[in-house]
């Protein structure tokens, strides 16, 4: 058994010698580097064996490649800088409604506190010419004094009421109002194309233009700038960017089937509104403000009119003249309370306000309408939805009302029924 063992276990080392040898045997070849190609041609190479041509054709994918993406860095940075630009614009705008905020309290505070400073002092001289004229000082000397004091009270307030109706801060009250509410307006238009991204030129410049626009029709300067308080006649304020009146109209043709919205139901629809919109809304409100205007003007000269009189009549003396400057100065408070304190300035530019909202719709749905390639308008139920959530009426209240207006127009009566239903 032993000698088994023996036997085997040699041979195994002999095997295990004879194959380390056969491996050091074999001769050593020297390294070789293989190149892998990492990008492989593929579309180019199933080109070349579809065409027959090979691999003679150069590979044009990483020029295209390189083209593309330097146009797509043009227009990103491109359409950075217009949202820059328009970023720019919407701080400005930001700046303006906390601007016209601020004015708009402090012309407040002028109309209260001109209104109540006016009124102590002709009622104070008013009081002295009464004392006076009933003889109450037994010298002559006090009754000269209160003459002499009411004449310098009641030219006082002459001066001052001529400065407050030539400015009627009511009046710059309301136009501030405005002002803060249509650039806050303005403000929540860029934010929302903003939103939508991608802005353009076209954007940055209507917002520019509409900014400027609204400078103009609400000035923040009173020395210079600031807007007629008394027109010859009544007019609408206009506080958007006129387009140019001179480009043809053009009425397009659109069949009964819908195109981006629009079909010749939904045309006729918006012209008989636009309609309704001059016949009764700007035609009301016109007349409304050219009577406001008349009665504003008739009280602006009526109360520094009758405080002269009671100067002139306490400067006089006498029983007769001070009872005159008596009367003439509780008429000059009344009147001045009427004005001011009821605020005619601020109803009279309310009116004009309103026209211009009136006018600005009307002048939107033409020039929407006007336009002859359908595509580029406005899509016809976001544009019908709008119109009437401005004039506070459902779609199918639109309707109704256009319903109404084709038919007084075929019978030749008047519509009795507004627009709008907010104001």
């Amino acid at each position: 058994m032993a000698s088994l063992l023996h036997s085997s276990g040699s041979s195994c080392c002999s095997c295990s010698m004879k194959s380390s040898n056969a491996v050091s045997a074999v001769p050593k070849l020297p390294p070789t580097r293989i190149s892998v190609s990492r990008r492989i041609p593929t579309k180019e190479l199933i080109e070349g064996l579809r065409t027959g041509d090979g691999f003679r054709k150069p590979i044009p994918m990483e020029n295209n490649v390189a083209v593309t993406r330097l146009q797509d860095q043009e227009t990103s940075a491109s359409s950075s800088i217009e949202t820059l630009e328009l970023y720019a614009v919407l701080e400005a705008v930001a700046d303006r409604v906390e601007m016209h905020h601020n004015i708009g309290e402090q012309r407040e505070n002028w109309n209260n506190l001109l209104l109540n400073s006016i009124n102590m002092i002709t009622l104070t001289a008013t009081t002295m010419a009464g004392v006076a004229a009933t003889g109450a000082g037994s010298e002559g000397g006090s009754i000269l004094g209160l003459n002499l004091a009411s004449t310098i009270l009641f030219s006082a307030a002459t001066g001052m009421l001529v400065l407050m109706n030539k400015i009627q801060p009511s009046q710059l009250v309301e136009e501030q109002r405005n002002a803060t509410r249509l650039f806050k307006q303005l403000q929540s238009q860029i934010q929302t194309k903003l939103a939508l991204g991608s802005p353009t030129k076209e954007h940055v410049k209507d917002a520019m233009e509409k900014v400027l626009a609204l400078d103009k029709a609400f000035p923040l300067p009173l020395l210079g700038a600031m807007l007629e308080k008394f027109p010859k006649t009544f007019s609408p304020a206009v506080w958007w960017p006129r387009k140019s009146q001179n480009r043809e109209r053009k009425q397009s043709k659109i069949e009964k089937t819908e195109r981006n919205g629009w079909n010749s139901a939904l045309e006729m629809e918006m012209r008989e509104i636009v309609n309704v919109i001059k016949r009764k809304d700007v035609e009301d409100y016109e007349r409304l403000g050219n009577i406001v205007l008349k009665i504003n003007k008739i009280l602006a000269v009526s109360g520094p009119l009758l405080t002269g009189i009671a100067a002139i009549g306490s400067a006089h003396g006498g029983s007769w003249a001070a009872t005159m400057a008596a009367v003439a100065g509780a008429l000059a408070a009344t009147v001045n309370t009427l004005e001011h304190g009821a605020q005619a300035g601020m109803v009279f530019e309310m009116y004009r306000n309103c026209a211009g909202f009136f006018t600005l719709m009307e002048e939107t749905i033409e020039s929407t309408l006007d336009e002859s390639d359908v595509e580029r308008r406005e899509n016809g139920e976001l544009f019908e939805t709008k119109v009437g959530l401005q004039l506070g009426r459902s779609l199918s209240q639109l309707k109704e009302l256009a319903k109404k207006s084709r038919y007084s127009r075929i019978e030749g009566s008047a519509i009795d029924e507004f627009a709008s239903k907010l104001f």
